[in-house]
C-alpha cells in the first residue's frame, strides 16, 4: 500500500494557492480549526484540517477543493495508512474509506467572486457535505446550510441552532461573531489563551503565597501556643515552688513552738 501511494502522483498536495489573502482571514481558519483540534482530542477516530485538498473522485484529480477548515468523522489522526511519521498531504477520498467530509468551514476574503462561493456549495451539496458554515469576517455574516434528506438547505434560526455534529453554537448577534464548545466555553484565539493562561498562573501564585502565609501564621501560632504552655508551666512549677517553701516555714515555726494558722 505504501508502495503505491508513493507512486501514485494523480493527486497533487498543493493547488498552489495561499492559504488565505489577509491576516483576519488566517485567524479565523487558524481559530476555528485549532478549536476543534482541542475539542476532538480525544477522539482518535475524528480528523481536523485547514486549508487540505479534498479529492472527492477516484481519478479525478480536476475535482477538488480545500475548505478552510474541515471535520471528519470515523477516520483517524495523522497518517491514515500507520507509516510512521507520515502525515496527510491530502484528502484523497477513495482511500479514506470513501468518507467525506461531513463539516466544512469556509472564510470568506475581499478576493472570494460570488460565482466562486456558488460553486463551492454546489461541490460541497454534490460531495456530501452534512453541514457547510460560511462567515465573513468584514461583514460579520454569518451563513449555514445543513444536509436533509435531498441536499443542503440554508439555515435560518442561528440563535436558536446548534451543529448537529459538533455540538457546538454561534453567537451571531455580536461583532465578531463567537462560537462555543458543547459545555459552554468560548472559542480562544492564541492572544485570549494566552490571556487566561497568565491569569491562571497569577491566580496560582497568588494562591500559593496565601498558602505559604497561613502556613507561617499556624507555624507563628503554633509557636505563640507552645511559648504559652511553657509560661504556664513555669508558674506552674513557681506556684508549687512558693508552697513548698511556705510549707517548710510553717513547719519551722511550730518547730518553734508558733502556730502559723494564728498568725
Amino acid at each position: 500500500m505504501v508502495s503505491d501511494i508513493k507512486a501514485d502522483l494523480t493527486y497533487p498536495e498543493s493547488d498552489g494557492k495561499p492559504m488565505s489573502d489577509n491576516t483576519k482571514q488566517f485567524e479565523w481558519i487558524v481559530l476555528i480549526k485549532k478549536n476543534l483540534d482541542l475539542l476532538f482530542q480525544n477522539y482518535p477516530n475524528i480528523f481536523v484540517a485547514g486549508d487540505l485538498l479534498w479529492y472527492p473522485v477516484e481519478g479525478k484529480a480536476n475535482i477538488r477543493v480545500a475548505p478552510d477548515a474541515m471535520v471528519v468523522f470515523g477516520r483517524p489522526k495523522g497518517d491514515p495508512f500507520g507509516v510512521k511519521g507520515a502525515a496527510r498531504g491530502a484528502y484523497v477520498q477513495h482511500r479514506e474509506g470513501n468518507i467525506p467530509p461531513q463539516v466544512v468551514f469556509e472564510i470568506l476574503s475581499p478576493s472570494n467572486t460570488q460565482k466562486e462561493m456558488d460553486q463551492k456549495l454546489l461541490f460541497y451539496d454534490r460531495y456530501g457535505v452534512e453541514e457547510y458554515y460560511l462567515y465573513d469576517p468584514d461583514t460579520n455574516r454569518l451563513r449555514g446550510w445543513l444536509r436533509t434528506d435531498i441536499s443542503l438547505e440554508e439555515i435560518d434560526d442561528f440563535p436558536n441552532y446548534v451543529s448537529p455534529r459538533l455540538g457546538i453554537w454561534f453567537d451571531v448577534t455580536v461583532n465578531p461573531m463567537q462560537i462555543y464548545r458543547p459545555n459552554g466555553e468560548k472559542f480562544l484565539s492564541y492572544d485570549e489563551l494566552d490571556r487566561e493562561l497568565q491569569q491562571v498562573r497569577q491566580q496560582a501564585e497568588q494562591a500559593q503565597q496565601q498558602a505559604e502565609q497561613a502556613q507561617q501564621q499556624a507555624e507563628q501560632a503554633q509557636q505563640q501556643a507552645e511559648q504559652a504552655q511553657q509560661q504556664a508551666e513555669q508558674a506552674q512549677q513557681q506556684a508549687e515552688q512558693a508552697q513548698q517553701r511556705a510549707n517548710q516555714l510553717a513547719e519551722r515555726l511550730r518547730q518553734m513552738g508558733v502556730d502559723p494558722d494564728q498568725l
